[in-house]
């Protein structure tokens, strides 16, 4: 069987605010504590308030390794005012800004995994640029435009080691859900047609894929 969080962390998984569900989160879990016997740390793109993040940084603690979380914490582009995934609670009353930030180290404290994940405070490409070590696994789950999404894999895919694991959310082929998923497909069909990843497994809107070869 593949590996499952302890019920306290699936329940802290399922407590906390966000949109993965659970049967993705599972596949994730399972990715991330394959992905963490390389002894490499763990990186995901796009923080949000920490859902994701709980898993990720099980999977870390029981492998020995570091989670990373990279997000500026002011949203992207379907969490604003006005759209269908905002939520007011996550703005800051002072400068009317979205803050993920202070949800997300909650999250954290009360999983007990601060000590396990080093959060990142910034834009993906910008610490992508100074980034030079490797990881055992990407997880891309940061904006849904093409710029955003393909910025992500450009700056994070060429830093997954050899045999590493690199996992795209939010893969959605039909064209009826251009502004949800299609950036997302498209990395994911790029990642395939580089010849660097061979895919693992598809999970819902969750793809799994290993670095085979170099480039991106």
């Amino acid at each position: 069987m593949p590996p499952a969080p302890t019920p306290a962390v699936l329940a802290a998984f399922e407590g906390a605010k966000g949109f993965m569900p659970v049967r993705e989160g599972l596949a994730l879990y399972g990715a991330a504590v394959e992905a963490g016997r390389l002894g490499l740390p763990l990186l995901e793109v796009g923080t949000y308030c920490g859902r994701s993040t709980i898993l990720l940084a099980d999977a870390a603690r029981e492998a020995g390794v570091t989670a990373i979380t990279v997000d500026h914490h002011r949203g992207s582009e379907e969490q604003q005012p006005g759209w269908e995934y905002h939520d007011p609670s996550t703005v800051d009353p002072e400068l009317a800004l979205m803050d993920t930030l202070p949800t997300f180290r909650r999250t954290l404290h009360r999983a007990g995994l601060e000590d396990h994940v080093v959060a990142v405070v910034g834009r993906s490409p910008q610490i992508a640029a100074f980034w030079n070590s490797p990881l055992g696994l990407v997880f891309i789950d940061g904006g849904h435009t093409d710029e955003h999404a393909s910025g992500d894999y450009e700056g994070w895919a060429p830093h997954v080691a050899e045999g590493g694991l690199l996992l795209i959310h939010d893969v959605f082929p039909d064209p009826v859900d251009e502004f949800t998923g299609q950036a997302p497909y498209r990395v994911y069909l790029r990642a395939l047609e580089s010849g660097a990843f061979t895919e693992v497994s598809a999970t819902d809107s969750l793809r799994v894929l290993r670095r085979t070869g170099e480039g991106i």
